[in-house]
């Protein structure tokens, strides 16, 4: 039997469709590990992402179903992300409970409501955003469909990274914030509200932790199944101690760890005789790893991390 030949052509557009499925694997983890970074930048650690992440997912899929217009849905996710952000706020801002206990409290907390609420959305059908087309560009061979024909939103994430980055190295408000995370006792007497500069982050990062949520629920897989999330909000914590709070080293550790998650599904898909199971470990695993690599040089991680970076702070002092 004739062997059918295999062409550039196809090499192109299975390079193509990697790096896309790359791409639509690294926007949730790069729109949630920013969202952490601002909020850590504040000096405030908030192990709720995951929780956050889900309830974006969860309200991005409910709204969209009923209304039939995705905007309406994503809206409604950052408004979600927010609400949960708050919560996370008015526990360890003003009440002053412990960051650590209640950031895994709101994942818990996310896990299980968004897994209540999304009771009835089990099985619905939801057709993904779609992709865009710019005329004459799209069809480029391998660079036209990645760097013209994604999705809106995978856009909106590097858009943001770059005005994050902007804004924490060139604007005085950027300024402000990282100097509450560093010594927030010297930026209160200096006349900024820390407080105020907290809640801002904190709901900042709820904002992105829903936006990435629903993501997930609109695009990279539009259907809604309980904890979708899959530990990718662990990841985006991950994420930040990898870009050693560094904006645009987010979006590369993201692209890494993407691609390894698309690695594995184009293993199983080549026949790599590996148990799936191992497979569906490596992007997990590879966090693992970058973590314990980072983590023999702990003087530069301190150099870059906030020094207040979840220290309580008490402006009647």
């Amino acid at each position: 039997m004739p062997v059918c030949p295999r062409t550039p052509e196809m090499d192109a557009d299975t390079l193509s469709a990697v790096v896309s499925a790359m791409a639509r694997a690294a926007t949730p983890l790069a729109l949630a590990a920013l969202g952490e970074l601002v909020t850590e930048k504040a000096g405030v650690l908030n192990l709720g992402v995951e929780g956050m992440m889900l309830m974006g997912a969860v309200s991005a899929f409910g709204v969209t179903v009923a209304t039939g217009n995705p905007v309406l849905g994503i809206l409604a996710a950052m408004a979600a992300g927010m609400l949960m952000a708050l919560l996370f706020g008015v526990l360890t801002l003003s009440l002053r409970t412990n960051q650590v206990a209640t950031g895994l409290a709101l994942t818990l907390f996310g896990i299980g409501l968004s897994a209540f609420v999304g009771r009835s959305f089990v099985g619905t059908p939801l057709t993904a955003l779609p992709g865009l087309s710019v005329p004459g560009l799209s069809d480029l061979p391998v660079i036209g469909p990645v760097l013209f024909g994604q999705d809106p939103l995978v856009y909106v994430s590097v858009t943001v990274i770059a005005l994050v980055a902007w804004g924490l190295s060139r604007t005085r408000t950027g300024l402000i914030v990282r100097a509450v995370g560093e010594n927030h006792d010297a930026a209160h007497v200096l006349g900024h509200s820390v407080l105020g500069i907290r809640y801002g982050a904190v709901l900042f990062g709820g904002v992105l932790g829903g936006l990435a949520g629903a993501y997930l629920s609109l695009v990279y897989t539009p259907m809604w199944v309980e904890n979708m999330t899959a530990g990718r909000g662990w990841i985006a914590l991950a994420l930040v101690v990898f870009a050693t709070w560094k904006p645009w080293r987010v979006l590369a550790g993201a692209w890494l760890f993407g691609g390894v998650t698309i690695l594995q599904l184009h293993a199983q898909g080549l026949g790599v005789q590996v148990p799936s199971q191992i497979m569906s470990m490596l992007p997990y695993l590879a966090t693992i790893l970058v973590l314990v690599l980072i983590s023999r040089d702990a003087t530069r991680v301190r150099l870059n991390a906030p020094a207040c970076l979840g220290k309580e702070f008490y402006p009647d002092r």
